[in-house]
C-alpha cells in the first residue's frame, strides 16, 4: 500500500490579510516534506466558490509549483472538473501534458463531474447532464493526449474541428486516469470503465471490503475502457494526524476533520449559503457534532498502523491523508508527517513491491482483455486548412 496527502486549502473565517498567502506557502512546504520522507502522492482538488471549505480553484498552478519543489512525489489532480463549462477538453489535455513534461512524468489525472449547486449553477452546468458531460469529455480528452492530430469531434456537449493538441504527455499513452467516487454504485462504475477510484467515503474496513471486491469484480469481468489505458487502482481518503500521544493527536486533528465533514455537508446537502457573507466556521462552532471514533488515522503510530494494515489486507492500494483541514496548524501537520514516516511508513514500503507484483500478476489477463477493447481512434481527414486573413480593427477598416 502507498500513501498520499490531500489538499482542499481550507481557511475558516475570519480572514486576515495574508492568510491565503500563508496557506498556500505552508502547503508547498508540507508537500516538500512529504516528498523528502517518502510519501508517494499529493492530491489537489478543483473547487470554485466554496468559501472556507476549499480555496483550491487553480490546481494546475499549485501542482506545477509542487513539481519544482519535489523530485519523486506523484502529482494528483483530485480532481479536474470535466464538464466543458468548467474546462474545455482541449485545455485539460494541454494542461495535463504540460504538467507531465515539467514534472518528468509524475502526473495522475483525476477527473470528476462536480456536485454542489454553488459550483454547477455558477458555471451553468445542468445537474442532470453532468455525468454524460463527464463521460464524453474524459473519453475525448484521452484521445487528444494520444492523437496526432486529434480527428475532431461533434458531440452532445462540445464540438471542435481536427487539431493537433500540443504538447503531448511524457507518460504514454497518457497519465493514469482516476475518477472521484463516493458510493458503491460509483465505484462499480469506475471498475467497469477501467478507471482508478479516488474514494471519498470515510468508511470502515469491514464495509470497504465490499467496495474493493465490487470494483475489481467489475474490472475483471465487464471492463469497457473509457480512456486509452486502464488504471485498476483504489485510493481512499482518511482524516489524519499522528503523534506518540494519542490525546495530543486527537486534540490537534479531530476538530479539523470534523470541520471538513461539516463543510462538505453544508455545500453538498443541507446548507443555505450567502456568498461573501456566510460564516461557516461560526456555524460549525455552534453546531459542532460529538467526536466520532471512526477517524482511525488520527492517533498514535500503533493505532494508525493497525487501521492501515486492515485496509491493506482488503486490497486498498493507497490511503490519502487529509490533515490540512479546519484550523489545523502547519507545525502540527509537519510533525505528524515526520512521526508517521519514522514509525509507520517503513513497514508498508517494505511490503509494497511484493504486493504490487502479486496484483500485477493477478490482474494481468484482465488488463490485457480490457486493452483489447479500447476502440481505435478515428482516422483524421488530413484536409488542408485555409489560411485566415489578418484580422483588422474597426479603426483600420
Amino acid at each position: 500500500m502507498q500513501f498520499g496527502i490531500f489538499y482542499e486549502h481550507q481557511i475558516p473565517r475570519p480572514w486576515a490579510a495574508g492568510d491565503e498567502h500563508r496557506l498556500f506557502k505552508d502547503a508547498l512546504e508540507q508537500v516538500e516534506i512529504a516528498d523528502s520522507i517518502g510519501i508517494e502522492y499529493v492530491w489537489e482538488v478543483e473547487h470554485h466558490f466554496l468559501e472556507e471549505y476549499s480555496h483550491s480553484s487553480a490546481p494546475e498552478v499549485f501542482l506545477a509549483a509542487c513539481s519544482q519543489r519535489s523530485k519523486n512525489i506523484r502529482l494528483g489532480h483530485g480532481i479536474v472538473l470535466m464538464p466543458p463549462n468548467y474546462n474545455h477538453p482541449a485545455r485539460v489535455a494541454e494542461r495535463i501534458a504540460t504538467l507531465d513534461l515539467i514534472s518528468d512524468g509524475r502526473v495522475e489525472w483525476g477527473t470528476g463531474e462536480s456536485a454542489s449547486r454553488v459550483e454547477l449553477e455558477g458555471f451553468n452546468v445542468p445537474p442532470a447532464q453532468k455525468r454524460a458531460m463527464w463521460a464524453e469529455t474524459v473519453r475525448e480528452t484521452a484521445k487528444m493526449l494520444v492523437s496526432e492530430p486529434y480527428p475532431g469531434y461533434r458531440g452532445a456537449f462540445f464540438s471542435m474541428p481536427e487539431r493537433n493538441i500540443l504538447p503531448k504527455p511524457l507518460q504514454k499513452p497518457h497519465p493514469p486516469l482516476w475518477v472521484a467516487c463516493s458510493s458503491r454504485e460509483s465505484i462499480r462504475w469506475a471498475g467497469k470503465h477501467g478507471i482508478g477510484a479516488l474514494t471519498f467515503a470515510f468508511i470502515e474496513p469491514e464495509e470497504a471490503k465490499y467496495w474493493v471486491d465490487e470494483y475489481y469484480t467489475a474490472f475483471e469481468t465487464a471492463c469497457e475502457p473509457l480512456g486509452q489505458a486502464v488504471n485498476p487502482t483504489i485510493a481512499m481518503v482518511a482524516g489524519f494526524m499522528c503523534h506518540e500521544n494519542g490525546d495530543i493527536a486527537r486534540a490537534r486533528g479531530l476538530e479539523g476533520f470534523q470541520f471538513f465533514s461539516y463543510a462538505l455537508s453544508h455545500y453538498y446537502k443541507h446548507g443555505t449559503h450567502v456568498p461573501g457573507a456566510y460564516d461557516l466556521w461560526a456555524d460549525f462552532q455552534q453546531n459542532k457534532p460529538e467526536p466520532k471514533e471512526s477517524a482511525r488515522c488520527i492517533g498514535t503510530p500503533d493505532e494508525i498502523r493497525a487501521h492501515l494494515e486492515n485496509m491493506e489486507k482488503i486490497g486498498i492500494d493507497q490511503v490519502v491523508f487529509l490533515q490540512q483541514a479546519g484550523n489545523n496548524k502547519h507545525d502540527h501537520i509537519c510533525e505528524s508527517l515526520a512521526c508517521f514516516a519514522q514509525n509507520v511508513l517503513p513497514d508498508f514500503k517494505a511490503r509494497h513491491e511484493k504486493y504490487a507484483a502479486e496484483k500485477a500478476e493477478r490482474l494481468g489477463p484482465a488488463i490485457e482483455r480490457a486493452h483489447a477493447k479500447i476502440p481505435p481512434i478515428d482516422t483524421p481527414r488530413f484536409a488542408p486548412l485555409a489560411a485566415y486573413p489578418v484580422l483588422k480593427s474597426s479603426e483600420e477598416e
